[in-house]
């Protein structure tokens, strides 16, 4: 799904649809979702079980439509993600090169997809579809000759409308000259979006079946293998249906380069799991790694994530500008393997609490893929048992971590400290004999809640307590432990109990607490404390040291006065298009390119410019007594819908509510008292769809002393 007219019909009950683009944004914009800030305590979550691991078998279909031909999740590009519309027959024989040349065809890739935009505006006189000459002077054909030369696969996009989401010609009524076509052109793949539908072929299951039934038939008789991809954006439930024409189907909207759009999509995509078999997928949309809206962190997660859920990996970056630390992910072997598993099974939620969940996905040698996702704003620790992954009583489990390669030994929990938006990803194998693997110790930190998302908050000069945990998960007793903090630039760390033991037997804890002050000049922003912890294990009393990174915030200093909130520096800022602006609207992805801030014809030189879902926080201290500004949807989204709430918060209560607003709404004035309060959040919240929800804080202002 991309774009659509604005007088187009959509079921009532679809996904949201992407947002248009505004004048001068470029055609290979990315779509638009939200992001969300909350304040969360660090937890260490002893997960309960929520379910058992199972398959169920989806229907079964006749051979004459194209199922069961992706017998492992489809691996590979598609250019949407990073182009858009700009996507040429250049593009599609560099991104093939680059898969020979950078190791992705040796990692498992395959597919080399084109998204849309690859024809012409009007079907030829006899009713083809006519490759665009000027993108692809070698048509498709000679394009799929070059990629089949070096032993990969292409994959074309169509639509089963009239038009596809960017108004070229539609498969609808067309299906099987267009399967017929992409048949002799030596298409591979197929991705068949729901753009160009109507009232009359789009309000009820049957009716999305129909439409997707068609091209299925069609190319079954097409006399070539081309994987069916049903990107129907999750309308109507297609994973109760998709695996009798299809071999995988979107579960959910677009997936856009942002934190809340992947967290919304796996809380989505993994409660799927049951529909999963070999040949049948649910797909949660293309790979948005590398593409610069996330940190690595949270592409770690994405990428993880997607194997462990058994999905398609569609990477859609621009592979010749990729770095290394975007490749490292792309290519981690370890967690490939464990997606193109051949056992075919989904990984299952079996544990999950405070925001957390827990992961397991069985492998065909018996062997656990385990991912402890924390999608929350805070570290966590989780830990899950082996009886609850699935796996046999025994002595001990060897536990391999799928990013850092550590190997270690675990009496039965497998326990990770986990960083926000973070996952630790595990293979557990059940083992006899542990004495030559060294034992899981889990180093972690446990602090007073902030709304920060790091360990801890303070001001120059100022100290925090925090708690140090040690705990022993392995068979085999720890001995001679130590932890010391390593601070430097002018930090102090000092401890106020024992900060070591002569012995720390399998699963026992040393607990130390610790203050934390920081330097009187400290600039604002993000400072890491080293623990480091070291212990001594085996026959050979072989000595380990492990490090756990304080994460600290240097809180800047409060505002005094009267004060303009765009000249005040925010602790922290997400948004759902592009970053918030200051003194200018929101405009597109990229910053500083928003217009003046203008509600209903009236213009504000200063305030920020959001889109929702946003959140902007920032510190008082106490020194604060009030807030004020003027809201509403910027001027620039006239003639859209914009619907959105403007909400304060102080301390994590709501102090303001602007109630619902709209593009057609008078500009509303917002106040909040904020005497005594530590904390501001200004918060857009979408008010449903996030479409056109570009919303201006204009001229806000606080009072302090």
């Amino acid at each position: 799904m991309r774009l659509f007219r604005a007088d187009r019909f959509r079921a009532a009950d679809s996904a949201p649809a992407p947002h248009p683009l505004p004048a001068g944004r470029p055609a290979a914009a990315r779509r638009r979702g939200t992001a969300v800030l909350t304040s969360g305590a660090m937890v260490l979550a002893a997960l309960s079980a929520v379910g058992t691991l199972q398959v169920v078998q989806s229907q079964s279909a006749s051979a004459a439509v194209p199922v069961g031909y992706a017998k492992t999740p489809p691996m590979g590009f598609n250019d949407w993600n990073s182009f858009g519309c700009d996507v040429d027959e250049q593009l599609v024989k560099q991104t093939a090169d680059l898969f020979v040349d950078k190791g992705l065809k040796a990692a498992g890739y395959t597919y080399v997809n084109i998204d849309d935009c690859w024809m012409t505006k009007t079907r030829d006189a006899q009713g083809h579809l006519v490759p665009d000459p000027v993108k692809f002077p070698d048509g498709i054909k000679g394009t799929a000759d070059y990629v089949h030369g070096l032993g990969l696969k292409l994959g074309i996009y169509e639509s089963a409308g009239t038009e596809t989401c960017q108004h070229f010609p539609g498969s609808l009524g067309h299906e099987q000259t267009d399967a017929n076509d992409f048949a002799a052109w030596g298409v591979d793949f197929l991705k068949y979006d729901n753009c160009g539908t109507t009232k009359e072929n789009s309000s009820t299951q049957a009716q999305h079946m129909a439409r997707y039934q068609a091209m299925a038939d069609a190319l079954g008789k097409s006399g070539r293998k081309i994987v069916y991809s049903l990107c129907q954006w999750g309308v109507q439930n297609p994973w109760t249906w998709g695996s009798s024409m299809a071999s995988l189907w979107r579960t959910t909207g677009d997936i856009y380069d942002g934190w809340a759009s992947v967290k919304k999509i796996i809380a989505a995509n993994a409660s799927l799991a049951q529909y999963a078999r070999p040949g049948a997928w649910n797909d949660p949309d293309m790979l948005e790694v590398g593409n610069g809206g996330m940190t690595d962190t949270e592409y770690r997660t994405h990428f993880a994530m997607w194997a462990v859920m058994a999905a398609p990996l569609l990477i859609g970056t621009d592979l010749r500008t990729a770095t290394p630390e975007t490749m490292a992910i792309l290519t981690n072997a370890d967690l490939i393997a464990v997606d193109q598993d051949s056992l075919g099974v989904q990984g299952q939620i079996v544990a999950s609490a405070n925001g957390t969940m827990v992961l397991s996905k069985p492998l065909a040698n018996g062997d656990r893929a385990v991912a402890l996702y924390n999608p929350t704003d805070a570290p966590a620790g989780i830990s899950i048992r082996s009886g609850q992954l699935g796996l046999p009583a025994s002595a001990a489990y060897r536990v391999k971590d799928l990013w850092s390669k550590g190997t270690f030994e675990t009496a039965g929990t497998i326990s990770a400290d986990v960083p926000a938006h973070g996952t630790a990803v595990y293979r557990v194998k059940a083992i006899g004999d542990f004495s030559t693997v060294q034992p899981l110790v889990l180093v972690s930190a446990q602090a007073p809640a902030n709304p920060v998302g790091t360990d801890l908050a303070v001001a120059p000069g100022r100290s925090a307590t925090f708690t140090s945990t040690v705990t022993n998960y392995g068979k085999a007793t720890l001995s001679d432990v130590r932890v010391t903090g390593a601070p430097s630039g002018g930090w102090s760390v000092s401890s106020s109990n024992a900060w070591s033991r002569a012995t720390l037997a399998s699963e026992k804890t040393l607990t130390t607490t610790w203050n934390v002050t920081a330097p009187a000049g400290a600039a604002p922003g993000s400072y890491l404390i080293p623990l480091v912890v070291t212990y001594a294990w085996g026959d050979g009393h072989t000595v380990t040291v492990a490090r756990r990174e304080i994460g600290v915030q240097v809180l800047p200093a409060p505002p005094t006065g009267t004060v303009g909130l765009s000249a005040v520096t925010w602790v922290s800022a997400t948004n759902g298009w592009g970053p918030v602006e200051k003194d200018r609207s929101n405009g597109g992805k990229g910053a500083g390119d928003g217009k003046p801030l203008s509600i209903r014809g009236t213009t504000y030189p200063k305030g920020l410019g959001t889109n929702a879902t946003s959140d902007i926080l920032y510190y008082l201290g106490g020194a604060c007594s009030s807030f004020t500004s003027t809201v509403g949807v910027d001027d620039e989204m006239a003639g859209h819908p914009g619907d959105v709430i403007f909400q304060v918060f102080g301390d994590d209560t709501k102090v303001a509510d602007s109630g619902a607003v709209t593009g057609a709404s008078a500009p509303v004035a917002v106040t909040a008292n904020l005497t005594g309060l530590t904390w501001l959040r200004l918060h857009v919240d979408p008010h449903g769809s996030a479409l056109y929800d570009h919303a201006d804080w204009a001229a806000p202002a606080l009072t302090c002393r």
